[in-house]
C-alpha cells in the first residue's frame, strides 16, 4: 500500500512539475533551440534505451532469485550486473564521441550558427548516458527490493531541480541557456547517481562495489543473453521514436521538432500513471515464476495490463479530447503540430498498455528471443510507414495514425506470443482483461465527448478530467474489477 501511494503521489507531483518545466524551458530557450536540444539528446536517447533493458534484465534476475530464495546468487548477479553496465557504458560513450561529428554536422539539419551549441548538447546528453548506466543496478536493486518509497522520493527531487533549473534559465540574461541547460542536466544525474548509490550500499546486503575479480563468466553469459534480447526490443521502440523526430526533421523543420518533442513529453508525463503499476507488480510476477508458481504468474500478469489499461485510460482519453486547451494553457504558444501529436501518442500508449502484462510475463519465464525479435521488430513497421506517407505528401499528423495501428496491432500480437510460449487462452485473456475494460473506456470516451460538446468554458477540461474519472472508476468498479478484486479493495478501504 506504500508503495503504490508513494508511486502516484510521485506520478501527480512529477506530471505536474515536468509539464511546468517544460513550459519555461520552451520559453527561456524559444522553440528552435528548444528543438534542436529534442533532436539532438534524442539522437544520445536513441541509446538510452540500453539502460532501461539492462535495469530490466538486473531486475528480473534479482527478483528471480529472490523468489528461489538464493541470497549468494543475489549477491553475485548485483556484483556482476555493475561490471557490465560499467563496461558497456564506457564503450558507448567512446562511440558516441567518434560519432558527434558527423552526427552534428551532416546527419541533423542544425543552422550553422548553432552547431557549436548542438555539440555541447550532445556531449553533455552522452555524459549523461554514461552516469545512468553506472546508477542501473542500483535502481534495479531498488525494485527488485520493492522499495518504491525511496525511488519516488529521489524522482520528485529530479522533478524539482529540473523546474529550478528552468526557473533560473527563465531569468538569466547571458551565456548561452542552451549549453547552460545541458551541462546543469548533467549535474542532475550525478545527483541522482549518488542518491541511489549510497543508499543502497548502506541499506541492501548484496549491494556493494565489486572487484574485477568478481567476473563471473556464467552470469555474465546470463546477464548479457537476456540483456541483448532486450536491449534489441527497447532499441527498436527507442529507433521508431527516434526514427520518427529525424523524418520529422528531414520533412518539416526544428518547430515541428518541437511539437514532437513536447508531445514525447506530454506522453511520458502520463505514462508514469501505468508504469507505477507495472513497477509496481512486476516483481511479484518474476518472484511468481522464481517460486515455480506460472499460475499465479499468469493471473498478476492480467492483472497487470488490465490495471494499467484502465489508470492510463482514466487520464488520457480526456486529456485527448481537451489537448487543445490543456496545450494553451500549459505553453501559451503551442507549436504547430503539437495538439495532434500529442492526441495520437496518447492514444497509441493506451492501445499498447492492454496487454502489457504478458511482456512481463515473457520476462518472467526468460525465453525471450522469439517473443522480442517478432514484437519489437513489428514495431519498426511504424517508421517505415510514417516515412512512406511524408514521402508521398501526406500531412505529418496523418502520417502518425501509422503508430496508432502499429500499437494496436501490436497489443493482439503479444496474445498470438504467449499463447505459443506459455500456453495461455487467448479467449480467456479477453474476457478477463479486454471484456472487462470495454464498458469502463467507452464510459470515458463518452463522457468526455460530451463535455467537449456541449460544454463551453475557458476551465471546461477541469470538468471534463473529473467527470471523466469518476464515471470510468465508477464503471470500472461495476465492471472491470472481479468479486475477489472487488472484496480486496474494500477490505482496504476500511481497514483502520
Amino acid at each position: 500500500m506504500a508503495n503504490t501511494a508513494a508511486q502516484y503521489t510521485r506520478t501527480v507531483i512529477s506530471v505536474c512539475l515536468s509539464l511546468y518545466s517544460t513550459r519555461l524551458i520552451l520559453s527561456a530557450l524559444g522553440q528552435s533551440d528548444f528543438g534542436i536540444y529534442s533532436v539532438v539528446a534524442g539522437v544520445v536517447a536513441m541509446l538510452s534505451f540500453m539502460t532501461n533493458a539492462l535495469v530490466t534484465t538486473t531486475q528480473r534476475y534479482l527478483s528471480y532469485n529472490h523468489g528461489k530464495n538464493d541470497k549468494q546468487r543475489v549477491y553475485q548477479v548485483f556484483g556482476n550486473s555493475v561490471l557490465l553496465h560499467l563496461l558497456i557504458g564506457l564503450v558507448v560513450l567512446i562511440l558516441l564521441a567518434a560519432l558527434a561529428y558527423p552526427v552534428i554536422y551532416k546527419m541533423l539539419h542544425i543552422d550553422a550558427e548553432r552547431q557549436t551549441a548542438a555539440m555541447w548538447v550532445y556531449m553533455s546528453a552522452s555524459v549523461m548516458l554514461l552516469i545512468t548506466f553506472v546508477t542501473a543496478p542500483f535502481r534495479a536493486l531498488f525494485i527488485a527490493r520493492e522499495n518504491i518509497v525511496y525511488i519516488s522520493i529521489i524522482d520528485v527531487l529530479d522533478g524539482v531541480m529540473k523546474l529550478l533549473i528552468a526557473l533560473l534559465l527563465v531569468h538569466a540574461s547571458s551565456g548561452d541557456k542552451l549549453v547552460s541547460y545541458s551541462l546543469l542536466l548533467v549535474g542532475i544525474s550525478l545527483f541522482n547517481l549518488l542518491a541511489f548509490g549510497v543508499y543502497a550500499l548502506a541499506r541492501f546486503d548484496e549491494c556493494h562495489l565489486p572487484r574485477l575479480s568478481e567476473w563471473d563468466s556464467e552470469h555474465i553469459r546470463g546477464l548479457s543473453s537476456f540483456a541483448g534480447w532486450t536491449i534489441y526490443g527497447t532499441g527498436c521502440v527507442v529507433a521508431r521514436n527516434q526514427g520518427i523526430a529525424i523524418l520529422v526533421n528531414i520533412f518539416c523543420s526544428t518547430i515541428a521538432n518541437a511539437a514532437y518533442g513536447i508531445a514525447q513529453q506530454v506522453s511520458g508525463a502520463v505514462a508514469f500513471v501505468s508504469v507505477s503499476i507495472v513497477n509496481a507488480i512486476n516483481p511479484q510476477i518474476m518472484k511468481a515464476e522464481g517460486a515455480g508458481d506460472r499460475e499465479k504468474m499468469l493471473r498478476l500478469a492480467e492483472y497487470e495490463s488490465k490495471y494499467a489499461s484502465l489508470l492510463l485510460g482514466l487520464v488520457s482519453i480526456p486529456l485527448i479530447f481537451e489537448m487543445e486547451s490543456v496545450l494553451r494553457l500549459w505553453l501559451t504558444d503551442v507549436p504547430e503540430y503539437a495538439v495532434g501529436f500529442c492526441q495520437l501518442m496518447l492514444l497509441a500508449a493506451v492501445f499498447d498498455q492492454l496487454s502489457i502484462g504478458l511482456t512481463s510475463a515473457n520476462q518472467a519465464i526468460g525465453r525471450i528471443k522469439v517473443y522480442t525479435l517478432v514484437f519489437y521488430t513489428f514495431k519498426l513497421v511504424t517508421l517505415l510507414g510514417v516515412w512512406v506517407c511524408l514521402l508521398f505528401g501526406v500531412d505529418v499528423v496523418t502520417s502518425l495514425w501509422c503508430y496508432v495501428v502499429v500499437e494496436l496491432l501490436g497489443s493482439f500480437l503479444r496474445l498470438v506470443l504467449l499463447k505459443r510460449q506459455a500456453k495461455i487462452s487467448i479467449l480467456h485473456f479477453a474476457g478477463s482483461v479486454f471484456a472487462r475494460l470495454a464498458f469502463p473506456l467507452i464510459v470515458i470516451t463518452a463522457i468526455s465527448y460530451v463535455c467537449v460538446t456541449h460544454i463551453d468554458h475557458p476551465y471546461r477540461f477541469v470538468l471534463t478530467m473529473v467527470l471523466s474519472v469518476a464515471g470510468g472508476i465508477t464503471a470500472a468498479l461495476l465492471t472491470a474489477l472481479d468479486k475477489s478484486e472487488r472484496d480486496a479493495l474494500y477490505t482496504l478501504l476500511h481497514r483502520k
